[in-house]
């Protein structure tokens, strides 16, 4: 882990994710520029080592609509991770999942979908039989707007998350 205090980044990764968007009254200013920066700089250290929990940390922080390019870095973090990491993290997050910005979370879900290993996805499809069924139906309805011409549309993708699920 490159970072000492896991609770301490994951405060101010979620804290510096808030940064400011398109249309707010605030202006930008150096204040919100640092913000932004940090909050790059903060997805930047992680190695991949972290574990499922600093997955679910980094899927948490991508609240915000108008990234400007940060989430990038936090998608490029995501990349970083072992892929039963990366599943396990994405099945903690679920709920945050569903209220992070749809188009952040298909690219997450995307990103499960080229760098999970069948069996990885299998294990993800376990979880998902545990959800409650509220829950499990708004996923199978992000799951499959996703599928419908968005992230998860094309052949690499498209079925994976889907098969997982039975």
């Amino acid at each position: 882990m490159p970072f000492g205090d896991f609770d301490a980044w994951q405060r101010e990764l979620l804290f510096t994710g808030g940064f400011v968007q398109d249309g707010d009254a605030s202006e930008y200013g150096p204040e919100a520029q640092a913000r932004f920066d940090r909050y790059i700089e903060l997805a930047d250290m992680v190695d991949g080592t972290e574990g499922p929990a600093a997955v679910k940390a980094l899927i948490t922080s991508l609240h915000a609509e108008d990234d400007h390019g940060a989430h990038g870095a936090v998608y490029g973090a995501l990349e970083r991770f072992p892929s039963r990491d990366l599943v396990r993290g994405a099945a903690m997050a679920v709920i945050n999942l569903l209220e992070i910005p749809r188009d952040n979370s298909g690219h997450v879900l995307q990103l499960l979908t080229l760098l999970a290993s069948d069996d990885d996805l299998h294990a993800f499809g376990a979880a998902f039989g545990q959800l409650q069924p509220g829950i499990r139906a708004d996923l199978t309805a992000l799951i499959a707007h996703h599928e419908a011409d968005e992230w998860l549309a094309d052949e690499r993708s498209f079925g994976r998350l889907r098969l997982a699920q039975n």
